[in-house]
């Protein structure tokens, strides 16, 4: 049955929303209370457009959290148990926020601009106000605000053909989460060597929302003999990739071990972090479930809309948070988050699919380029 979501002031429509609108997107979701375009085209087209070419996405929903000021690092740094003292500036990092029990509550990349200034680019979560509330009493001169900044994400093996041409050859030295800062159209624009594509690509902030359309077309133009195409985030290739999605494979329920994310987590520093004794007390116990890569049997599988049960026999052992068919493999995979006793390679559970029950095999992710080499080239 399909349905739509109606609009509302409450609602913000991103800067490029009718660039987005011109080249035909199929509808919208709502993320970070803003639309997100859900695709352009048939999931799996755009998905061999970002593999073999290039693609555009309006990620602007990534709202940024800003932090600055005297005591920004001591601040930011409390807020995650990843060690910010050796990020410098120019640098970004993959960071978890967990609160006072250890659950997650978002999953941002972090950006240094500078000393005294920090950038949270944010997944689905209020941690806008999350940071506010914290900063109430914690005696730290900061200042926190969401500034007006616009995210677009260049993601494929072409993106950086594509920025080489709108910003010159010095984009070949910007190595892997690191940034440059450049001008587009008139526009500072922030050019990070990130994305959630597990492709090679590149986030474009920009932080003259007044230049969203022009900078849009001028990428459209700066991509076409490299056959970009505008698209949405894609569900494929981030699960081929083992990328998880906040508030779909974690959220506050879940800790950092649970999702094998340990190494962002340094429990033996001096500083505390907000989290850091209810971790350390779940590292000393150990966990008792964890996500896991499984691969389902059968026909492809239709995209989960909720999460389905993961059983022994009757017994239900956990849940398939996301899946997948991905073409190229010719497999069905996806995360399931299960009992520690069932966590083992090739062991082999039950999943409660609307398409009826499914076997699924515990397998080694990311299901694809495991070492994440396309990224990183």
């Amino acid at each position: 049955m399909s349905f739509s979501i109606s609009t509302s002031p409450r609602i913000q429509r991103s800067p490029f929303f009718e660039a987005t609108r011109r080249y035909g997107a199929l509808g919208y979701s709502v993320y970070n209370k803003m639309y997100l375009p859900i695709g352009y085209d048939d999931p799996e087209k755009e998905f061999w457009s970002l593999v073999n070419d290039v693609t555009l996405w309006d990620v602007a929903v990534q709202r940024i959290v800003e932090i600055s000021g005297p005591d920004a690092l001591a601040f930011t740094n409390m807020l995650t148990p990843r060690d910010l003292t050796k990020c410098r500036t120019g640098n970004c990092k993959y960071v978890l926020i967990t609160d006072q029990h250890g659950g997650i509550l978002n999953d941002p990349i972090l950006l240094r601009l500078a000393e005294d200034r920090f950038w949270l680019s944010r997944a689905d979560s209020d941690i806008l106000m999350w940071a506010k509330g914290v900063a109430v009493n914690s005696g730290l001169d900061i200042n926190i605000c969401e500034p007006a900044v616009a995210t677009l994400q260049i993601q494929g093996p072409k993106s950086v053909h594509v920025v080489e041409k709108l910003f010159g050859p010095s984009v070949l030295d910007i190595k892997y989460y690191d940034f440059q800062e450049f001008s587009l159209n008139g526009a500072p624009v922030i050019l990070a060597r990130t994305g959630w594509s597990a492709e090679r690509g590149y986030e474009v902030y920009l932080r003259d929302t007044s230049k969203a359309i022009e900078v849009w077309d001028s990428i459209m133009a700066a991509g076409e003999e490299y056959k970009i195409v505008p698209a949405s985030p894609n569900r494929i290739r981030r699960i081929e990739g083992g990328i998880l999605d906040f508030s779909v494979d974690m959220n506050e329920e879940t800790n950092p071990f649970e999702i094998g994310m340990d190494r962002l987590v340094q429990l033996d520093l001096e500083d505390d972090f907000i989290g850091k004794f209810a971790l350390k007390a779940i590292r000393e116990a150990g966990i008792k479930r964890k996500l896991v890569g499984v691969e389902l049997d059968g026909s492809p599988v239709s995209f989960n809309e909720t999460s389905w049960a993961a059983k022994e026999g009757d017994k239900v052992i956990g849940k398939l948070t996301s899946c997948v068919y991905s073409p190229r493999l010719k497999k069905n995979v996806g995360f399931v988050m299960t009992e520690i006793a069932y966590t083992q390679l090739g062991t082999s559970f039950s999943i409660e699919s609307v398409d009826g029950p499914r076997v699924a095999t515990v397998v080694p992710m990311p299901f694809f380029d495991p070492e994440k080499s396309l990224s990183k080239e």
